[in-house]
């Protein structure tokens, strides 16, 4: 049995039919309400993921933990607060989950992290051996708890492996990518022609698969592994993309990219635009290297899959504008 943490999430419904297709049986935990995750043989809804929770009854029976669960919006404006708050869940929440996983003897600990950990521009491949660099208390927070998991490996033997990704994408997909869609769907002119920017992506389909690679190959335990679909696409070439899959015009349009700040600043949406025009990129090469793992689905394959998922799911999708 594989207990998936956040299995109610937007990864963690792929995770669960992914390890499902595969044979494993998986018992699927979550806070909040829904339909349980397709594949999922015992469903188990849970209050919270802090470091004073009892996990026992969870992990009965479990041989690995799929760890996804994680506090990834801001609610609070104060900052104090808003760090304490993604400390608890993210990294106490996380490393008191692990120690009981190890009092049980789980086989193995899979550990969704970011690529954040690293920072947020430029070539992320070329600092894998340098220190991370986090910018925020979200990956600040991913950070601390890789380490206390490092820790609590070294302590108890725990079988841990962590997995770092960049922007995920797929069918049930928000935030930016959704509304880049959206504006691409209807026409918007995106005053994005002159980006010239490379960013690495990951279709959930294809996390969901390196995750149960992750959990099945022996090489992989105590390795932490950048994923990504292995091909980057500046933000024009995504817009074209999503334009044929869409059968509309990529209504792209040069403005100098200084003018696009200021305007984003004015708003307040500079991180957004961040994400836009800026680069965040790396070689995932590792991955394939250790285990021998290939993306299964290619990303012009994956993109149609969204597209479709998009179309298929209408007006019940929120959305709002690019820039």
């Amino acid at each position: 049995m594989i207990l998936v943490t956040g299995a109610n999430g937007f990864v963690g419904r792929a995770v669960c039919r992914q390890l499902s297709a595969a044979g494993h049986s998986v018992t699927a935990a979550w806070r909040g309400n829904g339909p349980p995750p397709e594949g999922a043989l015992r469903v188990v809804r849970i209050p919270s993921i802090g470091p004073e929770d009892d996990f026992r009854a969870l992990l009965e029976d479990c041989s690995a933990v799929v760890h996804l669960a994680a506090r990834v919006h801001v609610m609070w404006r104060d900052a104090s607060d808003d760090q304490a708050a993604y400390w608890r869940t993210n990294v106490g929440g996380t490393l008191n989950l692990a120690r009981q996983a190890a009092e049980v003897e789980v086989r193995r600990f899979v550990y969704l992290s970011t690529a954040k950990v690293l920072g947020e521009a430029g070539d992320l491949g070329a600092r894998r051996n340098e220190p991370c660099c986090p910018e925020d208390a979200y990956s600040r927070s991913k950070l601390d708890a890789e380490q206390g998991l490092t820790a609590i490996a070294a302590d108890t033997g725990l079988p841990v492996v962590v997995l770092r990704p960049p922007l995920v994408y797929g069918p049930g997909v928000g935030a930016n990518f959704l509304r880049l869609m959206r504006g691409v769907d209807r026409g918007w002119p995106l005053p994005l022609g002159s980006v010239n920017n490379r960013r690495s992506m990951i279709y959930v389909g294809n996390l969901a698969d390196a995750i149960r690679i992750c959990i099945e190959h022996p090489k992989a335990i105590g390795k932490s592994y950048l994923v990504s679909d292995g091909e980057d696409l500046s933000t024009p070439d995504l817009v074209r993309r999503l334009a044929r899959e869409l059968s509309r015009p990529p209504r792209l349009f040069q403005v100098p990219i200084s003018w696009l700040r200021v305007v984003a600043r004015l708003s307040g949406r500079t991180r957004e635009l961040d994400r836009l025009v800026g680069s965040l990129y790396f070689d995932a090469s590792d991955l394939g290297r250790d285990l021998g793992w290939v993306a299964p689905t290619r990303i012009d394959d994956a993109i149609a899959e969204t597209v479709r998922w998009y179309r298929a799911s209408g007006d019940e999708l929120e959305g709002s504008p690019v820039i």
